[in-house]
C-alpha cells in the first residue's frame, strides 16, 4: 500500500479545509462552550508518553470535570485499575486532549492543552462524591477548544442503536488477553457487585 510521507501529499489529495472548520477554534472557555463541557458525563482524555499514546474513559455521576475558569478544567481521578497510565504520561509529556460526549447530541467538544497531576487538598475537595475524594486531580490548561462535526456520529447512529448483543464480553477479552491467567464468566458475573464499593 502506498505511504504517505508528506503533507504536500496530503494536501494534493484532499479539498481545501472547510473555512468554519479552522474560524471555529476557541482558545478560551465561553459560557456556551462551559454549559456544553458541563453537560457532559463522559470523556475521552488522551496523552502521550516515551511509550506511546493513551486514551482512557473518564465518567462521573454529573459532570466529568470542573470549569475552573476561562483556561482551566479540573478532572478528578477516581479509582480505577491503578496502572496509572494517563497519570504517568502526564508527569512525564504535559500534551493532552479530551473529546466530551454527550448522549443524543450529534456534536462532540474537543479540548486540546496541557496538564498537571496534583493532590492538592483543596482541589481533591471540590470534587467529594459520598464521603469519598480522588487521590489526585488533573488540572489542565486549555490551549484550544471546539465543536467537532456531527457526520462521525451521524453516520455510525450512535445514539440510536444497541450493538452489544453477540459481543465478547470483558471477561473474555481479560481471558484472551491474558492466555487465560485471569477473566472468564466469573469476571463478568461478579464484576458490577465488585464495582459496586469502588465508582468513586
Amino acid at each position: 500500500m502506498q505511504k504517505f510521507e508528506s503533507e504536500a501529499a496530503l494536501d494534493a489529495l484532499y479539498d481545501a479545509p472547510v473555512p468554519a472548520s479552522l474560524t471555529k477554534v476557541a482558545t478560551r472557555i465561553g459560557p456556551r462552550h462551559r454549559e456544553w463541557i458541563e453537560a457532559s458525563r463522559f470523556c475521552i482524555l488522551s496523552t502521550v508518553g516515551p511509550e506511546g499514546v493513551d486514551g482512557s474513559p473518564r465518567g462521573d455521576d454529573g459532570p466529568v470535570v470542573m470549569v475552573a475558569d476561562e483556561r482551566t478544567i479540573l478532572m478528578p481521578d477516581w479509582q480505577g485499575n491503578n496502572r496509572l497510565d494517563s497519570l504517568r504520561n502526564i508527569v512525564r509529556d504535559p500534551r493532552v486532549a479530551l473529546m466530551f460526549m454527550i448522549p443524543g447530541h450529534k456534536s462532540v467538544v474537543r479540548v486540546n492543552g496541557t496538564a498537571f497531576v496534583t493532590d492538592d487538598t483543596d482541589a481533591c475537595a471540590r470534587f467529594e462524591q459520598r464521603g469519598r475524594y480522588p487521590k489526585s486531580v488533573i488540572v489542565i490548561e486549555v490551549m484550544e477548544l471546539y465543536a467537532q462535526c456531527a457526520k462521525a456520529i451521524m453516520r455510525s447512529g450512535l445514539w440510536d442503536r444497541d450493538d452489544a448483543e453477540g459481543v465478547p464480553t470483558t471477561g473474555q477479552l481479560i481471558e484472551e488477553g491474558s492466555a487465560g491467567s485471569h477473566g472468564g464468566p466469573d469476571y463478568d458475573a461478579g464484576y458490577a457487585e465488585r464495582a459496586k464499593d469502588r465508582m468513586w
